[in-house]
């Protein structure tokens, strides 16, 4: 009867030394999800959303403080990198059409391209605008200190207490899933942008025709 039950007490010790060496024994969790061969740096402890460990040049800081500070402006940087990504070859595709229905001069380059630093013409946008968008960006910096300061400790990186369709849901799990899916969003957009401002460097013409496959119907 003892040797009925060998098997199974064999399959409860192999599966305790596993869990041992997942448990910090075997030092697993001190190497880099990212980069298995690597340790994981201090400071990315997982518990920020999209964190596996990525910092080869140790650009995370020092402190928690700084860590938090950066991914602020990780955030911030990838939110409006998700905009751009939309805008730019929207405005490379419709804009001059838009102008020309409405009666007015189009915002792009002789080119065809978006106004930027690099692709010149933003002398054409209009003062009102930009006033616009420094007041716009001055309040949701406030909203964002406002809601740091009611929050304190529960204050997430990159809350400007803006939500007005109730989209960030209550549950811990689906909080963290969704600020993941955002900054990965965010990480590919800054990529994008990236790719979009070098490849009209490049070539000097508008990146919906340098690749149109990717802002052209197929059909």
């Amino acid at each position: 009867s003892v040797s009925a039950f060998a098997p199974l007490s064999q399959n409860v010790r192999s599966h305790t030394i596993i869990y041992a060496g997942n448990d910090g024994k075997g030092g697993d969790e001190d190497k880099s999800q990212s980069l298995p061969f690597a340790p994981r740096p201090k400071l990315l402890d997982g518990t920020l959303a999209g964190d596996v460990g990525f910092d080869p040049f140790g650009l995370a800081g020092d402190s928690k403080e700084d860590l938090i500070f950066k991914r602020e402006a990780e955030i911030k940087h990838s939110r409006l990198a998700m905009l751009a990504a939309v805008g730019w070859p929207i405005a490379e595709l419709f804009d001059r059409k838009l102008a020309g229905l409405l009666g007015i001069n189009d915002s792009l380059t002789p080119t065809g391209q978006a106004p930027s630093l690099l692709n010149g013409g933003l002398e054409k946008i209009e003062p009102e605008f930009w006033v616009i968008l420094v007041s716009v960006a001055g309040l949701a910096e406030l909203s964002a200190d406002e809601t740091k300061e009611e929050k304190g400790d529960k204050y997430i990186p990159g809350d400007c207490g803006f939500d007005p369709l109730k989209l960030f849901p209550e549950n811990k799990e689906e909080q963290l899933a969704m600020m993941t899916k955002e900054i990965k969003h965010g990480r590919i957009a800054m990529m994008a942008i990236l790719g979009y401002v070098v490849q009209e460097l490049l070539y000097n013409s508008p990146v919906t025709d340098e690749t149109p496959f990717f802002f052209q119907p197929i059909f």
